[in-house]
């Protein structure tokens, strides 16, 4: 609503202005407008409301905006706010009196003087700088300024040397202000310097491990050598040895190989000897060549034959301990009569069956595999589950105690249209696990179980049998007798239901 304006006439009772009833109504509805509370923008109370020297805002939640007009400013006293700026209108510092917090960076332009310490977030606090070149101050909360502390350290470092220590005992002291260490060289060895690497190189006068010198003149004790080639004859005690040739340096002297402990003396192939060579045991490593016949006591090998000497002695082929005898090149026999266990490593291989870990197989293509017992003998296969992943074939098949088939097996008729026929001897039952199947009967096998008839998915139950139009005495279904002969207890869909019957018309 706008202000309404009382209109008080010309002149003084005029009789031409706002009758007194009527300038009071303006008067009454000014000040509603002025404190009423429709929060237009009219009302104070909708922005402003002054009361016990306090400005609030009518609004709840709502801001308080303090904005001159153009580049004019917000005065509060000696305080003047200009945009972000707060400074004094009279000249004077500005003072804060309470604790000042701020989470944004402080940026100081003009000089920070603090009257006490500053104490940062961690470490000690710091109360001063002090300009002292010997830093003599010991302190743990004033600062030293820069030209102190860079007299302090030139004057540290005049004032210091470096001490060595040689092996003669001589001591060298280097001042490390104005002298340098010199590395110089002695018999054989040379330095150079490179940046700041000082290298210590060898020349031809110093044997190295690696290096191929001439040691002239020298006596090596209870040395170790690796590898040596030596030129010419060499001595050791009474042994001479030159080119490819050992011999013995006494007259008449044996020459003689022995080994140490338990090892053994070896002769690398091709070993001749010359005339009749006598020996203790010998134990060898690798191929031997013989020409001719070998003889061993009671055996002879020549050629590819192995025979005895002795007349009608048998030929023994016998490992030691839990060894056996391997026979790894096809082996023909004239017929041979086994007493006692074969053991078979790998595949047996008989006509067209193979025997291989635990299978037995056929090797012929299609080929059948049959076990035939003789006479009235029959077939037993042991173990506590037989398995047969395929079909299985049977003019009888008798079970002890159960077949078991797996998750997907069937029981399937061989030929198209044939019937599936399980028949029991007597009075006895087919039994389904908790299912009987007694001649035309169906039963549960447990006392007092539902019988269930489940069909898969949105199928029905579906009984064949045949039907009829009338019921009872009472002639067509549309008659049906007021009361039925009874009532069928029957379960849909697992609750427990009633359905009404009638006499047969």
């Amino acid at each position: 609503m706008a202000r309404q304006n009382i209109n008080i006439g010309s002149s003084a009772n005029d009789g031409t202005g706002d009758p007194l009833r009527t300038a009071f109504d303006k008067i009454n509805d000014n000040f509603v407008e002025l404190y009423g509370s429709d929060n237009d923008i009219n009302t104070l109370d909708a922005n402003l409301d002054v009361n016990t020297f306090a400005i609030t805002t009518g609004v709840t939640n709502g801001d308080i905006t303090v904005t001159p007009n153009g580049t004019g400013n917000i005065n509060l006293g000696s305080i003047t706010v200009n945009g972000s700026q707060i400074s004094s209108n009279d000249s004077t510092q500005i003072t804060l009196a309470d604790n000042i917090q701020t989470t944004g960076t402080m940026n100081v332009t003009g000089a920070a003087t603090l009257a006490t310490s500053l104490t940062l977030a961690t470490g000690a606090t710091v109360t001063g700088i002090l300009d002292e070149d010997n830093l003599g101050t010991d302190s743990a909360t004033q600062l030293a300024t820069q030209q102190s502390i860079k007299a302090y350290v030139d004057a540290q470092v005049t004032a210091q040397d470096l001490d060595f220590a040689c092996d003669d005992s001589t001591t060298l002291s280097i001042d490390l202000d104005s002298e340098s260490l010199q590395f110089s060289g002695g018999t054989g060895i040379t330095t150079a310097g490179t940046a700041n690497t000082v290298t210590i190189a060898i020349d031809g006068t110093v044997t190295t491990l690696t290096g191929s010198q001439t040691l002239t003149n020298k006596v090596l004790t209870a040395p170790t050598i690796n590898a040596a080639t030596m030129t010419g004859t060499v001595t050791v005690d009474s042994i001479s040895m030159a080119d490819n040739t050992i011999t013995t340096n006494a007259s008449n002297a044996d020459l003689e190989l022995d080994a140490s402990g338990t090892g053994s003396v070896r002769l690398i192939a091709p070993t001749t000897a010359v005339s009749t060579l006598t020996t203790a045991d010998i134990s060898t490593t690798g191929t031997h060549t013989i020409t001719g016949q070998l003889d061993a006591e009671g055996v002879r090998i020549k050629d590819n034959t192995v025979t005895t000497l002795a007349s009608n002695a048998n030929l023994e082929l016998s490992a030691n301990g839990t060894g056996v005898v391997d026979v790894q090149k096809a082996m023909t026999t004239i017929g041979q009569t086994i007493t006692g266990n074969v053991a078979i490593t790998g595949q047996l291989d008989v006509d067209n069956i193979s025997v291989s870990g635990n299978g037995i197989i056929a090797t012929n293509s299609n080929g059948g595999i049959n076990i035939n017992p003789n006479g009235t003998g029959s077939v037993t296969i042991g173990g506590s589950n037989v398995s047969v992943p395929s079909t299985l074939t049977a003019s009888t098949l008798y079970a002890n105690t159960q077949i078991l088939l797996g998750d997907g097996a069937k029981i399937m008729a061989a030929a198209t249209n044939s019937d599936i026929v399980l028949e029991t001897i007597g009075t006895g039952s087919v039994v389904l696990e908790e299912i009987s199947i007694t001649d035309n009967k169906i039963t549960t096998h447990n006392s007092n179980a539902d019988l269930q008839l489940d069909t898969d998915g949105t199928g029905f139950l579906d009984i064949r049998t045949d039907t009829q139009t009338t019921v009872g005495s009472a002639g067509g279904g549309d008659a049906l007798p007021a009361t039925p002969t009874g009532y069928i207890k029957i379960k849909i869909g697992g609750t427990l239901r009633v359905i009404p019957f009638y006499d047969q018309a």
